[in-house]
């Protein structure tokens, strides 16, 4: 099976990052195809869903008239955006869109407005990536990281309600929001120590074992899904890491654990997927090979052997 080709037949939003990333195509050619996520596939039908308003399906996270009585949905702006920027669309495409979600888009918690984030971390970290992206003024954001850390140097989404133990599912989403700012940004001195210090939480633990004990955290630390989304997994946190530019010879462990799960045709399997309404699927059933997951395993694979 010649991998590189079957991921190369894919839409814009996959097909452009594996030009640049894997196949060495010069900017011109990348360059074009990102071009084409706003006008085809995944990313012209998420764009053709936005609501007048800027948001997506009349909600913050959650779609309007959500009641709680069905799985998490993916419908609502925050993931939304969140793929469209993970797919690279150009945010000059989304227009004024940051401003209308200023103007119209309050968190379904207490009703506090879009681009001041909440109390989640994870919905925190998301929305300052996004906005930063977007243009939107979310410095204020960004300050609240550094303050929020727990004592053991990470992030958890339940310190409201009373939790002083980091997640790791937490953490690694922190870490993403906090480089995107820093990337656009430069960051502060206390958002830069802030991101370091959570780098060091999961680097403590090898990216998957207990530092208690040294244990594995629990099974999901192999199951590979995409879309990604809020899971943690040694392929997600890697992904990170190779995004910031930083090998560590402690995340050794966790690489061996994505080349194991490489298929014997170099492709590899969607493991999870997840439940809930979407607005059209962007990849294949669990037990089938994903291009999306093949694409980010490579890639790790490629910046790591190349040390």
């Amino acid at each position: 099976m010649d991998v590189l080709a079957w991921l190369l037949d894919s839409d814009p939003a996959l097909r452009w990052q594996v030009e640049r990333d894997l196949a060495g195509a010069p900017p011109e050619v990348w360059e074009a195809t990102r071009a084409r996520v706003a006008s085809e596939g995944f990313g012209a039908r998420l764009l053709a869903a936005q609501d007048p308003d800027g948001r997506w399906a009349g909600g913050a996270f959650f779609p309007a008239g959500f009641r709680g009585d069905e799985p998490q949905p993916w419908t609502a702006t925050t993931w939304s955006l969140n793929a469209l920027r993970e797919w690279g669309l150009d945010a000059a495409v989304l227009g004024d869109t940051a401003g209308r979600l200023a103007a119209n888009c309050r968190w379904e918690y207490d009703d506090l407005p879009y681009w001041d984030g909440e109390v989640d971390c994870c919905i925190n970290a998301w929305t300052l990536a996004n906005g930063v992206w977007l243009g939107a003024d979310v410095a204020g954001i960004a300050d609240w990281f550094a303050t929020h850390r727990l004592p053991d140097g990470g992030w958890n989404c339940e310190w409201v309600e009373g939790s002083t133990r980091s997640s790791v599912h937490s953490t690694l989403n922190s870490l993403k929001g906090l480089l995107a700012h820093e990337k656009a940004t430069g960051g502060t001195a206390e958002t830069r120590e802030a991101r370091r210090g959570g780098e060091e939480y999961l680097l403590e633990r090898g990216l998957f074992r207990r530092l208690s004990t040294g244990a594995e955290l629990a099974p999901w630390v192999r199951e590979f899904g995409y879309p990604m989304r809020w899971h943690y997994d040694v392929l997600n946190a890697a992904s990170y890491f190779r995004d910031a530019g930083r090998r560590d010879e402690r995340m050794a462990a966790a690489i061996e654990l994505i080349r194991a799960a490489r298929q014997p045709d170099g492709t590899w399997l969607q493991q999870r997927t997840d439940t809930g309404r979407v607005w059209f699927p962007v990849d294949v059933p669990a037990g089938e090979p994903s291009k999306w997951l093949t694409f980010f395993a490579t890639r790790v694979l490629d910046w790591w052997d190349a040390r």
